[in-house]
């Protein structure tokens, strides 16, 4: 490992992962995933040390980090809030829902709100398509989702720890 990066706080994680999986076939997503549950994010700086030991370039490691949705490369709020932006959700309003947790955030899709409580990401389908419009709290879907069911969710999210 560089010089520069012994001494990240992320490198102990990321040598554990490289050391888990860099033998197995296409090694690089357990890697990124492991990476990503033990830090919180695939830190950019790692990106070149996973491309050496995996021998690709780092534009392919970059590649696979920014295509899929799950991966971040900075850390997330101390929750996550997804809201289900698929065809079942459209049709009853998820639009409205997204605006409306934008604004109570204060944020764009992404982002953080400013205390750190929460990121406001988007998903795609959760398989809800029943209850929508749908909601992803912390890994938790939440069906049937409203304006006043969000804002009653933010304020337990928000609640101090």
């Amino acid at each position: 490992m560089p010089p520069e990066t012994a001494t990240a706080p992320w490198t102990p994680a990321v040598q554990r992962a490289l050391d888990d999986h860099k033998a197995r076939p296409g090694a690089l997503l357990p890697i990124l995933h492991e990476i990503q549950q033990r830090v919180g994010h695939v830190p950019p700086e790692a990106v070149p040390v996973i491309a050496e030991a995996l021998n690709l370039s780092r534009a392919e490691v970059h590649g696979v980090v920014t295509f899929y949705h799950d991966f971040r490369d900075h850390p997330a709020g101390r929750h996550v809030l997804k809201v289900c932006l698929a065809e079942s959700c459209q049709a009853v309003g998820c639009d409205h829902l997204l605006a409306h947790a934008k604004q109570r955030l204060g944020v764009e899709l992404h982002g953080t709100s400013a205390d750190g409580a929460v990121t406001l990401e988007p998903v795609y389908c959760l398989g809800n398509c029943a209850l929508s419009p749908a909601l992803m709290v912390d890994g938790d879907v939440v069906g049937r989702a409203t304006p006043e069911k969000l804002d009653g969710l933010l304020a337990e999210l928000r609640r101090p720890a």
